[in-house]
């Protein structure tokens, strides 16, 4: 038996770029940790490289089990040949997720006594055997399914349906060795009505044994349809629970939107306790639960929203050129509107400054996300990301009067740290101050007169 899982590796790349002083911070600081798709026990992970009405889909997932169980049906607008269709190194993904993760930063207070012009600037861190075709054939015409393509991309062999009727759909599937669960029935009938195909891939166990991989890599598609939507109501069948899914849209015009559900952005630039730096991604995992909650758990986030061709602070390099070809991007040189095809293998000149990066996470489950998600493109490229920022205060000595004041200062700056981390996460606010060390000894006084014993002041 083989068990297998998509994997985000951890990528630390560093970037350093000049950042001046503490007042003036905006997007800097030393980036030290990220909150990747590594978080998440169900997380899909979705690639969506659009220009005008033409669409390049990879995807992903995370699911465990037996190779020969994994079957994948996806409504699809319109009938996609095998041109249309490759395999995807997941790496794109993860880099990707790398370079969009929400982020912490830290920052190190400068010596109060230092004269101004001395103070250093702060850097930034960057089927089974073959049967008779014609009894096949007639077969599926009595179920009211016609199989409109037929081929193998890499380890998947993969069928384009059109169907009459959801049960027929659903039987169909079911002897032809896909196991679908139970409730398909239900789920496949709006896409029938709406006249979508299904784009459906199993694993040819032949050529995935050969091919060396251990993972199966991702599923990429490209068609043309001036729908700008992604199903996920048929995903809702394999859950039991909450599931997360992380879309990326990559656009040459700016942020995406979802039009038919409430977007906001995550949580963001706010000053958390130090301690954190050992727990982010604990601490990131409680803030958007303690989000998604508060908005009624029927909302899409807003985690980054960038030009790809830099970021501030980088938690991963920038893509290059040939990584954003991988991942879908088309559009090179303005002539994106026009009619002609996508060709399968495009070659033409590139920018990269011309591709806008959204990262939405969205929780659902089939009560309250019953539609599936519709976008639009827009013109915003105001920049945002999920950023969390650690202030350590200067610990050297001090005897001039300023570093008494900074000093004096600190207390309140620890405490309102402390109860934005509470806000933010729902923790208590005891523990938090107890991580803090804001007690001595077994005598808890006040926080003020424990912060300046701490001190020594």
């Amino acid at each position: 038996m083989q068990r297998f899982r998509l994997m985000i590796p951890l990528l630390l790349v560093f970037i350093s770029v000049l950042c001046f002083a503490p007042t003036a911070w905006a997007f800097c600081g030393f980036y030290v940790a990220k909150a990747d798709t590594k978080l998440y026990n169900q997380a899909s992970q979705v690639v969506i490289a659009r220009d005008g009405d033409r669409t390049v889909l990879t995807m992903a997932n995370d699911y465990q089990g037996e190779v020969k169980d994994f079957a994948m049906v996806v409504p699809v607008p319109t009938i996609i040949k095998q041109e249309q269709v490759r395999v995807a190194e997941p790496k794109i993904i993860e880099r990707l997720d790398a370079f969009s993760a929400p982020r912490l930063v830290e920052y190190f207070d400068e010596d109060p006594c230092a004269p101004v012009a001395q103070r250093s600037p702060v850097f930034l861190a960057a089927p089974s055997a073959a049967v008779n075709e014609t009894a096949r054939a007639r077969s599926d015409r009595t179920l009211g399914v016609t199989v409109e393509a037929r081929f193998n991309v890499g380890e998947y062999d993969i069928v384009i349906l059109s169907a009459k009727e959801s049960g027929g759909l659903e039987t169909w599937l079911n002897r032809n060795g896909y196991k679908i669960p139970r409730g398909a029935k239900q789920l496949l009938k709006p896409y029938i009505r709406a006249s979508m195909k299904f784009f459906v891939a199993k694993v040819n166990l032949e050529k995935f044994e050969k091919s060396g991989y251990q993972l199966l890599r991702p599923l990429q598609i490209s068609y043309q349809s001036p729908k700008f939507i992604l199903p996920i109501r048929l995903g809702m069948i394999n859950s039991t629970s909450e599931q997360d899914l992380i879309v990326y849209i990559l656009s040459p015009k700016g942020q995406a939107e979802i039009t038919n559900y409430r977007t906001v952005k995550v949580p963001s630039n706010v000053n958390i306790p130090v301690f954190v730096k050992e727990e982010f991604g604990d601490f990131y995992k409680s803030t958007f639960q303690t989000a998604y909650t508060k908005e009624g758990k029927k909302v899409a986030f807003l985690e980054y929203a960038w030009d790809m061709s830099n970021c501030d602070p980088c938690a991963a390099d920038p893509l290059t050129p040939e990584e954003l070809k991988q991942a879908g991007v088309f559009w090179l040189d303005g002539d994106s509107q026009n009619d002609a095809p996508i060709p399968p293998n495009f070659r033409r000149p590139f920018l990269v400054s011309n591709v806008f990066i959204t990262r939405l996470h969205v929780r659902y489950t089939r009560d309250k996300f019953p539609e599936d998600l519709m976008f639009q493109d827009t013109s915003n490229r105001e920049s945002f990301q999920g950023r969390y920022i650690l202030q350590h205060p200067f610990t050297g000595e001090v005897k001039c009067q300023a570093g008494k004041q900074y000093r004096r200062s600190l207390p309140r700056r620890f405490e309102q740290e402390a109860q934005t981390l509470a806000k933010l996460t729902n923790w208590n606010i005891q523990d938090i101050r107890r991580k803090m060390q804001l007690t001595v000894g077994n005598v808890t006084n006040s926080w003020w007169e424990t912060l300046l014993h701490w001190l020594g002041l």
